[in-house]
């Protein structure tokens, strides 16, 4: 038999021991955890990536730098984070969407608390609309529940169908709770096409008159940007109440990207593989690239969507 005092040693041992390893500052080494109150990006960190990584969009990359730090150092925001992204595919939306979600939660687009969201998969049907609109309200519910940082990411905005995103207002605007539930530390991210025409006339007009575009501010674009959405149908925006109660709190513009930022692309790519830089290579991967407008031949029409796969026909070089 044992004896009463070996018995509780050991029950205290088991205690203590279960004790150690359900602290949080444990248990959270092993297994990824919602981050805590005190836990912020790190706003230099996300400066140098967004520095060394995101090519030729100084107006996203400030705007995105200062609200992101901004929202995550106030103790008491009044409502989550809402940043729209625009412009043509290849300049870097879905980029700065990964870079901003890895700096929030280290795992990244594969975190449990990251859920993106694309309109042709995730919605594909038009006549299913009231059961997206359910089924996106208990999805958003659910994780905000389980983790009031979530991060919430809708790509193809361009692709969902007219009022499908207005039914997240409630969870959006300015209310202290919905149903229990505060959603005022969450981010939602929007990605979109629409607009990106609009943009790069803005572009191509300050370069025409001779101005750089480092000189394009957000005041340039965004009532243009909020208007020209709010009153496209192919916008996923189109009349919405989000655009409507003001309730977006930056639509940020993504530039067409010139041959400099091609060949910035090619760099970064190469170095990503593990290839010394070529300029050679360089330079053969960017004149395979498309510019618009015809004559100028300016701006790089597919942006860097096409460096890799240009790239991967060059390995042998």
């Amino acid at each position: 038999a044992l004896e009463p005092l070996s018995v509780g040693l050991a029950i205290g041992v088991a205690s203590a021991l279960t004790g150690y390893l359900s602290h949080p500052r444990f248990y959270c080494r092993y297994v990824e955890c919602c981050p805590t109150a005190g836990q912020r990006p790190n706003a230099t960190a996300l400066k140098v990536q967004l520095d060394a990584r995101l090519f030729g969009q100084h107006l996203a990359k400030d705007v995105v730098l200062k609200a992101v730090t901004g929202f995550s150092n106030n103790p008491s925001p009044k409502k989550p984070l809402m940043l729209s992204l625009h412009g043509w595919a290849g300049t870097g939306k879905n980029f700065l969407s990964q870079i901003l979600a890895e700096h929030i939660h280290p795992a990244g687009l594969r975190s449990k608390f990251v859920h993106l969201f694309l309109a042709t998969l995730h919605f594909p049907h038009h006549d299913e609309l009231k059961l997206y609109k359910e089924q996106l309200q208990n999805w958003i519910r659910g994780n905000v529940s389980a983790c009031p940082h979530s991060v919430f990411i809708f790509d193809e905005m361009d692709k969902m169908h007219p009022g499908l995103i207005d039914a997240i207002k409630p969870f959006l605007d300015y209310y202290e709770q919905v149903d229990g539930v505060s959603y005022r530390k969450a981010i939602f991210i929007f990605l979109s096409n629409a607009g990106g025409d609009l943009i790069n006339k803005a572009a191509l007009d300050f370069w025409t008159s001779g101005r750089r575009r480092e000189e394009i501010q957000l005041k340039d674009l965004e009532p243009m940007l909020s208007v020209g959405v709010f009153n496209n149908k192919n916008s996923g925006l189109w009349h919405s109440s989000l655009v409507d109660r003001n309730l977006i709190d930056y639509f940020v513009p993504f530039l067409p990207l010139e041959h400099k930022h091609v060949k910035m692309c090619v760099r970064a790519e190469m170095i990503a593989r593990g290839y010394a830089v070529d300029e050679k290579v360089v330079q053969a991967v960017a004149d395979e690239m498309t510019f618009f407008p015809k004559e100028q031949k300016i701006y790089s029409d597919k942006g860097c969507k096409t460096v890799q796969a240009k790239l991967d026909i060059h390995e042998d070089m």
